[in-house]
């Protein structure tokens, strides 16, 4: 039986509906919540909350129905992304209210308090108050208020991206360790990708108040359902046909190019390649990749710590990232020309 269960949940909020979303989340999991912005992330965040009066639907935990429950009852906890922490109280005083509420002695209390302190590397600031910490600490502040009461099911709405990316990196880390010592199952909107891939078990994706997309973060970032989700997580789509078997590989026609995948396939089909699996070289070389294109470079942009790069050739349009590093020592520029390499096994029939 499913940890939580939310079924056929609708929202209306005046100008924003939630739609008859439906999800199932085991115990243990860890599900991030993506999509663009107005998709209804953080309103299905709240209604798994108990925050919304809903127009139809159930949130089922443990197989109990607290459709009607009051967020206190629930056994929930949420960590937002600016913090919400009692200016007026200590960093002690703050992980310890919930535990307060639930009538823990003083000596268990002071227990919990130091133990989440500790793993969360902040049982050096529990004397201070949250105006004198940085971002990241009072995120950790955050963190341990919610988790040290225990709740059968973490929520958390984007709350890395107020932090710079170096102490983003760190907190994943220290969010990964705790959460699995405590055994909690997480739900996360995020709109940073590298919280899927450094967190994530499961992907719902969200549009227009609909999950339009769950499944591993494989699944959907390898083999988005439709052409917005594609576009949205990033990942090439290609358009071509079948034009017979090469041993265990299918060999397509994308433009004036064939393409090997591993994939079974017939008639003409949609293929997609994630930019990270795609390998840049000066010359073809020798190497295990199936696919061999030469690609002219037609741009490139610096996003974060990785290098976005579109390229062209006959008919197969790809973009690909490579690191600044890689991007220096190999020279790559606009107007140049390279050879891009993926393996069959990359290539995803998606249609």
């Amino acid at each position: 039986m499913p940890l939580l269960e939310v079924e056929n949940l609708s929202i209306d909020l005046g100008d924003f509906h939630l739609r008859d979303v439906s999800l199932s989340v085991e115990e243990n999991d860890y599900l991030t919540i993506i999509g663009p912005t107005g998709a209804g992330k953080s309103v299905l965040l709240e209604a798994i909350a108990g925050f919304y009066p809903l127009l139809k639907g159930r949130v089922i935990l443990e197989g109990k129905d607290i459709t009607r429950e009051p967020p206190e009852r629930r056994g929930m906890s949420i960590v937002y992304q600016d913090y919400v922490l009692f200016p007026h109280m200590t960093v002690f005083e703050n992980i310890a209210f919930g535990l307060r509420k639930k009538g823990l002695v003083r000596a268990e209390i002071e227990r919990e308090v130091r133990h989440i302190a500790e793993e969360l590397h902040i049982d050096h600031l529990l004397h201070r108050k949250p105006g004198t910490l940085s971002g990241g600490e009072q995120q950790r502040t955050a963190l341990a208020r919610a988790l040290v009461v225990r709740p059968r099911v973490l929520l958390m709405d984007e709350p890395f991206s107020a932090l710079d990316s170096k102490t983003r990196e760190k907190l994943r880390s220290l969010v990964r360790n705790v959460i699995d010592e405590y055994g909690t199952t997480v739900l996360h909107v995020t709109h940073d990708f590298e919280d899927v891939f450094a967190l994530a078990k499961h992907v719902a994706v969200m549009r227009d108040g609909r999950i339009v997309q769950f499944g591993t973060p494989e699944e959907v970032f390898s083999r988005p359902a439709d052409e917005f989700i594609a576009d949205f997580v990033r990942t090439n789509l290609l358009r071509g046909e079948v034009v017979g078997k090469e041993g265990e590989l299918t060999a397509v026609r994308v433009g004036n190019v064939i393409l090997y995948t591993a994939d079974d396939a017939e008639g003409k089909v949609t293929l997609s390649i994630r930019p990270e699996d795609i390998i840049l070289a000066r010359e073809p070389g020798e190497c295990s990749a199936q696919n061999v294109v030469p690609v002219l470079i037609e741009s490139l942009e610096k996003r974060g710590h990785l290098v976005w790069l579109s390229l062209s050739s006959e008919g197969v349009p790809l973009s690909a990232v490579v690191t600044p590093n890689a991007a220096e020592l190999l020279g790559i520029k606009p107007g140049e020309k390279f050879y891009a390499m993926f393996k069959a096994s990359a290539l995803r029939v998606i249609k």
